[in-house]
């Protein structure tokens, strides 16, 4: 037969746990340790984050103040002769070309022979060379190019005859201002 167990005595904590199978006493002091590890291991991680959110906020609040502040800019010195280049070259690449074709294509008859037009952007003046027949029709150019609207102005400069053509051509050079009058 088994024994029997005859307890008269008010049940406590104490005679509880003295009942109780040690296996169970160590898997709760098992589960107590675990528990209070992970405590300690969130507390642990929660630090951690708000130390890596301050850093976060001080880096963000840096860059915003670095986006905000203008970057310093650097005076880039340019030598005199360097921008006077660069000048000459804008105001060549401004020349109106295709004005200056259809005003020319439109005044030069067929008896004028253009040989050279060189620009001066500066002065916005055109420099024609050019040959004809006779003096008549070297006048009659001229007067042309006067009545063209988009030169201001229109004037011989020089001219010569070729003694040494058989033609004797007469070559002359005629300054046209370009631009609204």
């Amino acid at each position: 037969m088994k024994p029997m167990r005859i307890d008269f005595a008010a049940p406590t904590w104490r005679r509880a746990l003295y009942r109780l199978h040690p296996g169970l006493l160590v898997a709760g002091i098992a589960g107590i340790a675990l528990c209070a590890g992970g405590i300690w291991l969130a507390t642990q991680m929660a630090e951690q984050r708000a130390v890596r959110e301050q850093q976060l906020e001080r880096l963000q609040a840096r860059q915003a103040a670095l986006s905000k502040a203008p970057r310093p800019v650097t005076a880039v010195v340019i030598p005199e002769a360097q921008a006077n280049a660069v000048n000459a070259a804008v105001l060549q690449l401004n020349v109106p070309w295709r004005e200056l074709e259809d005003a020319l294509g439109s005044a030069t008859p067929a008896n004028i022979a253009l040989l050279a037009l060189d620009p001066d952007p500066r002065k916005r003046i055109l420099k024609i060379t050019a040959e004809a027949r006779n003096s008549d029709d070297m006048v009659g150019y001229v007067q042309v190019l006067k009545q063209q609207e988009f030169f201001a102005a229109a004037a011989l400069v020089r001219h010569e005859i070729g003694e040494q053509d058989p033609n004797h051509p007469i070559r002359f050079q005629v300054e046209v201002q370009w631009g609204a009058r």
